[in-house]
C-alpha cells in the first residue's frame, strides 16, 4: 500500500507543480521527499547519515555485502530501506539519508532533534574532497531538476572546479556549515557512531568491524575480508561497467563507460582535491576549513585525513 501511495503522491506533486511558479514547485517537491524520508525515519532501526559524496554508496555496498554473507542473500542487490528486511526479518531497516529533506519536513532545521533517540551512524569525509567530488556529481550525474531545486549552479553552466567549490550555495562553505551543525549536536545523540571516510580507506576491516558491532552483529573475520575485497575500488568499477547492480537502479551505474568521470566510483582518493587546484587555491581552501570548521572531526590545522 505504501508503494501505491508513494507513486500516487509523486505523480500528483509533478502534476500540480506544472502549474506553479518554479520556487513553489521546488518547495512542494522538497515536501514530498521529506514526507517519504519521514515515513522511513519513523520505521527504521538505524539511521545512516552523511553529506552527499562522502562515500555513502561505498559503505552501503560493504554493509550490503556483510549482510549478504551473514544471511545468504543475492549479491547483486544493494540494501535499500527495507528490502533486506523483507527477505529476512532479522535484518534491520536502515534509513540512509543526506539529512536535507527530512529536517525541512520536521522543521528541525537548526538542530538534530530527529536523531537524538535514534541509533545513528554518521559518515564524514574531508570537506575539500567532498566539494570536488560534488563537482563531478553535478557535472556528469545529477539531473537538471535536482540541480535547480537544491540551488546548484545551472545545468549547462561552464564553470571550473574552483568556481564550483567556491559557490555559496553548494560549495565548500555549505559543506562546512553542514558538518558544523552536526559537530555541535554530537553530544545530544544518545547512540552514535562517527565513521571517517579516511579511516575506512586506511583500515577498512577494522572500521567495518566497528560498524558491524554498532549494528548489533558479531564481526566475522572471514566476512570482513570478503566484504573489503568485494567493495574494493577496482572491483566496484568493474561491476559498474557491467551494470552489475542493475536491480538497484542507477545508484552504481556509469553514465558513460568511456568517461571515467561519469562513474559513481571515480577516484576514491584521500586528499585528491589537491590535483585540481594550484598551490594558492589549495592554501585558500585549506584556510577556509581551518578557520571555519569545528575541529571535532579532525580535519583542521593541517590534518590530512589520513590515519
Amino acid at each position: 500500500m505504501h508503494i501505491v501511495i508513494k507513486r500516487l503522491t509523486k505523480w500528483l506533486v509533478r502534476a500540480i507543480s506544472f502549474f506553479l511558479p518554479e520556487a513553489q514547485a521546488h518547495q512542494l517537491e522538497r515536501w514530498r521527499r521529506g514526507r517519504e524520508e519521514y515515513w522511513k525515519y519513523r520505521r527504521c532501526q538505524y539511521i545512516f547519515a552523511s553529506y552527499g559524496k562522502s562515500g555513502r554508496t561505498w559503505v552501503r555496498v560493504m554493509i550490503s555485502r556483510y549482510y549478504q554473507l551473514a544471511y545468504q542473500l543475492p549479491d547483486n542487490i544493494l540494501m535499500g530501506f527495507d528490502n533486506y528486511h523483507r527477505l529476512n526479518n532479522e535484518i534491520p531497516k536502515i534509513f540512509f539519508t543526506h539529512d536535507n529533506y527530512l529536517r525541512g519536513y520536521t522543521g528541525n532545521l537548526d538542530s538534530k532533534k530527529d536523531f537524538y533517540d535514534k541509533k545513528t551512524i554518521l559518515l564524514v569525509r574531508k570537506p575539500q574532497d567532498v566539494a570536488v567530488s560534488q563537482f563531478f556529481q553535478w557535472k556528469y550525474r545529477m539531473r537538471p531538476a535536482k540541480k535547480s531545486m537544491n540551488k546548484y549552479p545551472p545545468h549547462e553552466a561552464d564553470i571550473s572546479v574552483y568556481d564550483f567549490v567556491k559557490d555559496p550555495n553548494q560549495g565548500l562553505g555549505h559543506i562546512i556549515e553542514f558538518m558544523n551543525n552536526w559537530a555541535r549536536e554530537l553530544p545530544n545523540i544518545k547512540q552514535l557512531l562517527v565513521v571517517r571516510y579516511e579511516d575506512l580507506r586506511a583500515r577498512p576491516e577494522e572500521e567495518m568491524a566497528r560498524i558491524v558491532k554498532f549494528l548489533e552483529m558479531e564481526p566475522n573475520e572471514a566476512f570482513l575480508r570478503d566484504t573489503v575485497e568485494f567493495a574494493s575500488v577496482e572491483n566496484l568499477r568493474k561491476k559498474e561497467e557491467e551494470n552489475y547492480f542493475w536491480r538497484s537502479g542507477s545508484r552504481v551505474q556509469a553514465r558513460d563507460v568511456k568517461n571515467p568521470d561519469t562513474f559513481k566510483v571515480r577516484k576514491a582518493k584521500v586528499g585528491g582535491y589537491k590535483d585540481y587546484f594550484d598551490d594558492d587555491q589549495v592554501a585558500e581552501l585549506d584556510d577556509m576549513v581551518d578557520s571555519q570548521l569545528l575541529p571535532v572531526f579532525g580535519y583542521t590545522s593541517g590534518e590530512t585525513g589520513e590515519a
